[in-house]
């Protein structure tokens, strides 16, 4: 199988109607909490580095570890370490705290320096007389969560996103036996922080997050998803950001989404209600194209009511804009989900 056409954007004037100008292609999956594919579009097994969309389960060897307990980390922590956070002062301060509980500073960080996402998100040009650290970077809590696990254990601070260090090595044994692989068959590339990522078919990643969203009643991890899930779910605004989909999404879900992008195009939303795990990639990448398929897969497989439509209007069918503010086209799907056989 492979990927269909899932969005298109339009160009066009209103009193003539708008013509398709760009086609997204990509692939979308939804499973129950056995695995079992439901839905479909695409290609469901279709090849997907996870990117940050793994970041939960990334976190799980700390978690197993009994991690937070040792360190006293509170809930709000634990949700930075599955962020892609925006960098926005209750994020800082988080990150901060982590790393003065464990005995660190910001310089152990590897996950490189970058501006915050706060700025893009919420329309502001980012500040030119600002010299920004590892603590900006939306990787960071991630990121400090490896530290953690580091110290937990005696190992080295240094080198932890190198594929061969401990830390690394545990990710990967660990995250391979709850997905059901063989490690060497999740292929490897570099994150934009540095760290090891690792790609599966689509329908795994769905698989995860069908789990993780069952939280505690997870029968392979039981506490450990529980401590995630309830971290996630209660603090979307520490695990995204001020106008970021992640937090719109768990935000409409009322406690029952948990949902994590990850970049190039990648999604995943666990529905505890429901017993499904969802999975979108976009081929090409393109984030743009991704949020109105996130609204599409959720509308079609009933899950948004009038409030809830209300709440994410903004993504159904998202107007392009111009240099003016001109209204020059729109982002609108052309997909329907196909049920498994």
């Amino acid at each position: 199988m492979q990927a269909i056409p899932l969005v298109a954007t339009t160009r066009g004037y209103p009193d003539s109607g708008n013509v398709i100008e760009n086609v997204h292609a990509g692939s979308v999956a939804v499973v129950d909490t056995q695995g079992r594919l439901l839905w479909s579009a695409g290609d469901p097994n279709y090849p997907t580095f996870t990117r940050s969309a793994l970041k939960p389960f990334q976190a799980l060897p700390f978690i197993l570890a009994d991690g937070p307990a040792r360190f006293g980390l509170t809930r709000d922590e634990v949700a930075l370490l599955c962020a892609s956070h925006s960098g926005e002062d209750i994020h800082l301060q988080g990150v901060s705290s982590i790393l003065n509980k464990i005995g660190l500073d910001p310089a152990h960080l590897e996950c490189g320096c970058a501006v915050p996402l706060h700025y893009e998100f919420v329309g502001q040009p980012a500040p030119q007389d600002r010299a920004w650290t590892p603590m900006h970077h939306n990787c960071s809590g991630k990121h400090s969560g490896f530290l953690a696990w580091c110290r937990l254990h005696g190992k080295p601070t240094g080198g932890y996103v190198e594929r061969g260090h401990p830390l690394q090595q545990a990710i990967r044994a660990t995250l391979a036996d709850t997905v059901g692989l063989p490690a060497e068959s999740m292929p490897t590339g570099i994150d934009g922080c540095s760290a090891p990522n690792y790609a599966m078919p689509l329908q795994k990643l769905a698989h995860l997050y069908a789990r993780l969203a069952q939280g505690a009643a997870d029968p392979q991890l039981g506490a450990a998803m529980g401590i995630l899930e309830e971290a996630m779910t209660a603090r979307p605004d520490m695990v995204s950001g001020e106008n970021r989909t992640d937090l719109h999404w768990m935000t409409a879900g009322g406690g029952d989404w948990v949902a994590k992008i990850g970049a190039d195009a990648v999604q995943a939303i666990g529905v505890r209600s429901a017993g499904i795990g969802i999975a979108i990639k976009i081929a090409d990448g393109n984030s743009r194209a991704l949020h109105p398929a996130v609204y599409a897969v959720l509308d079609q497989l009933g899950l948004l009511d009038d409030a809830r439509r209300a709440q994410l209007e903004r993504y159904r069918q998202p107007s392009i804009k111009n240099a003016r503010g001109t209204v020059a086209g729109d982002i609108r799907t052309m997909f329907t989900l196909n049920r498994a056989a």
